[in-house]
């Protein structure tokens, strides 16, 4: 059932939903949260389609809260509410309210939202794109126990992971933190099996993605061992490698489906970690309405102590790249003069290609790359032990 209200108020919204449950034959609410989506025309039915299939599994009262953006002056003077009403099958398992404010009246989206929210019961506010900086600082997010934000869809997500860590409070998350939920649970379950000590790490992926770098900080905050962040064409994260006193650990995801997992000494395994929907991740963070503290530990390791894996220019585009180029200069290098180029040359990638395969260096063979390396640059020398002022301590492996 579909109500169309214009230029109408809060007041005549809550009877208009009273009327439709009345019309379809449920009177009584059994929605379990008040979900607030904030977001503007573009990316509107998107959201609402992702909240109408999360729905399924958290029944709600949806308030869809569009700020429209009048072109004439007049226009902006004169504020008005337009509401669209969705009852039953149009609003999945729920109501579903999307208000429009035009004029003086999308300043104080919260004096409109807050008559509609049910009693008793939760709130959620989301933002799908473009969220304030500051989210409980915002009037809307105010109203809110959780505040979901997405910085994946931010035009510099890596800066917006900063200013996620800035203005932190419980019950804040991010759906780059919920998209690596499996990875995490793989990670744990794999260190379960062997008895071992972690001695560096290694989270490759997509440049762009703030899910690496969650992933990345979670590790070292966890680990207390250094992990460094490479970069690969995607999609999403492709690949996490850990050292260990008993071997090598890798999960790779080269086609974002399948994943493989291989422990030393074991056969490798294929698991099942696909790309999720928003209505999946959605589902999954209304599930819990708690402060999530394991987010808000990874997210205030901070993002700049992280080892990045990035040379510059065409040779941080693949790894590959980075390790044939690595292997040739460092040949050259030892058969030619002391460098008297840059440190941005031949240097940094033969300090690089010092790893085996495509794992993170050990660190018993860190005495010759450290003694060839210049002072104070994150890609010379023994690239898992960074200046103390980059790192955490390293956690390092007991001698046999």
């Amino acid at each position: 059932m579909k109500i169309d209200l214009t230029d109408t108020t809060a007041g005549k919204v809550n009877k208009a939903l009273v009327k439709g449950r009345r019309a379809i034959g449920t009177p009584a609410v059994g929605m379990v949260l008040t979900l607030v989506i904030v977001t503007d025309e573009e990316n509107a039915y998107d959201a609402l389609k992702a909240a109408g299939d999360a729905s399924r599994e958290h029944p709600s009262r949806t308030l869809v809260v569009i700020k429209r953006v009048s072109r004439s002056l007049r226009d902006r003077t004169s504020s008005r509410l337009d509401a669209e009403v969705l009852i039953g099958a149009d609003a999945g398992i729920g109501e579903t309210v999307v208000l429009r404010l035009y004029g003086e009246v999308a300043d104080h989206a919260q004096s409109v939202v807050l008559p509609l929210l049910l009693p008793d019961a939760p709130v959620v506010v989301w933002w799908p794109v473009d969220a304030p900086l500051n989210p409980a600082g915002d009037p809307l997010g105010a109203l809110g126990q959780r505040r979901i934000t997405d910085s994946y869809s931010a035009e510099k997500p890596v800066h917006e992971l900063r200013a996620r860590a800035e203005t932190y409070e419980p019950g804040d998350t991010d759906l780059a933190w919920t998209r690596i939920t499996p990875w995490r649970s793989m990670l744990a379950a794999a260190l379960d099996q062997v008895e071992c000590e972690v001695i560096s790490a290694e989270v490759v992926g997509e440049e762009h993605n703030p899910s690496v770098e969650l992933l990345a900080m979670w590790l070292a905050d966890r680990l207390h061992v250094h992990v460094r962040r490479g970069v690969s064409a995607g999609p999403g994260l492709t690949g996490v490698r850990m050292l260990t006193t008993a071997g090598p650990i890798a999960l790779d995801r080269p086609d974002g489906a399948m994943a493989s997992l291989t422990l030393e000494g074991q056969p490798d395994r294929a698991v099942a970690l696909k790309r999720r929907e928003t209505s999946e991740l959605m589902a999954e963070e209304l599930r819990r309405l708690d402060p999530d503290d394991t987010y808000a530990s990874a997210l205030r390791f901070g993002v700049d102590r992280l080892g990045v894996d990035r040379l510059g220019g065409a040779v941080a585009a693949s790894a590959t790249t980075v390790a044939t180029a690595g292997a040739s200069a460092s040949a050259g290098a030892s058969a030619s003069e002391p460098a008297s180029e840059p440190a941005s040359g031949a240097e940094p990638v033969a300090s690089e290609s010092a790893p085996a395969s495509a794992l993170p260096p050990a660190a018993p063979s860190s005495g010759a790359s450290g003694s060839s390396g210049s002072s104070g640059s994150s890609g010379d020398g023994d690239t898992e032990r960074p200046t103390p002022a980059q790192m955490p301590p390293v956690k390092k492996a007991p001698s046999k």
